[in-house]
């Protein structure tokens, strides 16, 4: 199977801080991919390096088996979307035209949206339920909407690889599994951190798990989720059932 990303041998420090130790990881082509761990161990920082907030060090990371460095920002555009926590924004855009944004790397600067332009967006607003509102400002939407506009923006954006970073933080329950439920059905390539475990383990076909900046284990969610790993890696006293879709299942009992 084709490997979309890798990572061979990234560290990073920031100042005298050691962030990230020699990460290596490859996330196969389709594959739902998660990066759990305590606050600080390096997952955000991690995807900053793919989506190019942070630029890696040369033959670190590759996108499609090419180092990224070799891709202008935009054609990474092209192969990589990334997806943050919910988020507002200063202008009083509407869906379509926050959707729209999406479709930045195939046009000129100051070039006009396209009918094919359009036409993709409002698609991807129909994918997610939220076509019938595309005229409406994205400022007046609860945070749950506002992650469908951008999973939308997302889909507009045609690449092949999706980055999402906490996209469910500060999201109720249910907004916190539509979105998960939406996102698995795309059949793209997803890397994604998770702070809730459980949707981790429903989801996702590989974990790596992240701490103190290093990558100390990983493998399918059944291998990984134990107790002995929430204790030492979280500090939390736990059992773990198999769920009725045969998914590893966390019963938290409390904090060590």
């Amino acid at each position: 199977m084709d490997k979309k990303i890798t990572i061979q041998n990234l560290s990073y420090a920031a100042g005298q801080q050691s962030i990230l130790q020699n990460i290596c990881l490859t996330v196969e082509q389709n594959k739902f991919v998660g990066l759990i761990g305590p606050n600080g161990s390096g997952k955000t920082t991690l995807l900053k390096h793919i989506y190019r907030a942070l630029p890696p060090e040369k033959k670190t990371v590759y996108i499609n088996g090419r180092e990224i460095e070799s891709y202008s920002y935009r054609e990474t555009a092209k192969h990589v979307t990334v997806m943050r926590q919910e988020n507002g924004s200063d202008f009083d855009y509407t869906i379509l035209e926050m959707v729209l944004m999406g479709r930045a790397p195939y046009r000129e600067y100051y070039e006009k949206d396209s009918t094919e332009d359009k036409q993709i967006s409002l698609n991807s607003l129909k994918y997610v339920g939220m076509d019938h509102l595309a005229d409406r400002s994205f400022s007046t939407l609860s945070g749950g909407e506002k992650q469908r506009v951008l999973i939308a923006r997302s889909l507009a954006q045609e690449a092949d690889v999706l980055i999402l970073d906490e996209p469910t933080n500060h999201l109720d329950v249910h907004y916190q599994w539509l979105l998960m439920k939406i996102i698995a059905k795309l059949q793209k390539t997803v890397l994604s951190v998770f702070h809730e475990l459980n949707l981790a383990c429903r989801y996702c076909d590989y974990l790596y798990v992240l701490k103190d900046g290093y990558i100390i284990n990983s493998g399918i969610p059944e291998n990984v989720v134990t107790p002995k790993m929430l204790a030492d890696v979280f500090a939390v006293n736990a059992d773990v059932i198999t769920s009725k879709n045969g998914k590893p299942y966390i019963i938290y009992n409390g904090s060590i």
